[in-house]
């Protein structure tokens, strides 16, 4: 999670994106599906099924307590009122960052993740040196994401399985008590859902957006 582990992983994700545009011309080549299917399934994932949801539940758990409280005791449940669940999401569990304590999600096995509320994983989360050192060493993790916490903050990593899936609730950034869920959706980040950032502060969004 270096500057050079960023190069390498953007050279292999050129050769996995090569080898699954081959794939997708094979299969529809032989007529095993066709590239309207693809193009709707691209489409749900990157529209339909993402970080996005996940923002949403967590503007919805910002300013509604009864909600916050229903989230952070059945997460499953609580997004099922939203519409959000299913396939890799069956059992999840959300976990309040706070003044005090900053949770980080992990898969040390695998790469579980749930997906109905926070799309597919990304490509970093996959990887070993991500799932060995945000054990090892959250700090220096969350450093390379941009996050350093006070040495009081405490430190919480969780290990997600096929059975049960964590995420995290953010803490509401400062500065956002005019703001609708709407805006305040769009502070909210996969990273920060993941515990290696922090919701957006105010303006931040649009600042991010032209970058």
């Amino acid at each position: 999670m270096s500057v050079a582990h960023h190069h390498t992983h953007s050279r292999h994700d050129e050769v996995v994106a090569a080898r699954v545009k081959a794939m997708e011309a094979i299969l529809v080549e032989k007529g095993i599906i066709g590239t309207d299917a693809i193009d709707f399934m691209s489409s749900v994932y990157e529209n339909e099924v993402g970080p996005q949801l996940g923002a949403t539940i967590v503007a919805r758990a910002w300013v509604d307590a009864a909600f916050r409280a229903r989230l952070l005791a059945d997460a499953t449940a609580a997004c099922a009122e939203m519409g959000v669940g299913g396939m890799q999401g069956e059992e999840m569990i959300v976990l309040e960052n706070t003044d005090a304590v900053h949770n980080l999600v992990v898969c040390t096995l695998c790469s579980c993740y749930p997906w109905p509320v926070l799309g597919l994983p990304p490509n970093w989360y996959k990887y070993p040196a991500y799932r060995a050192r945000a054990v090892r060493d959250p700090r220096g993790v969350m450093a390379e994401f941009g996050l350093r916490l006070p040495d009081s903050t405490e430190i919480r990593i969780w290990d997600s399985s096929a059975e049960l899936r964590y995420w995290v609730l953010p803490r509401r950034p400062e500065g956002t008590d005019g703001l609708t869920e709407e805006q305040l959706a769009l502070l909210v980040t996969r990273d920060s859902l993941i515990g290696v950032g922090e919701a957006l502060r105010p303006g931040a969004a649009d600042t991010e957006a032209e970058a």
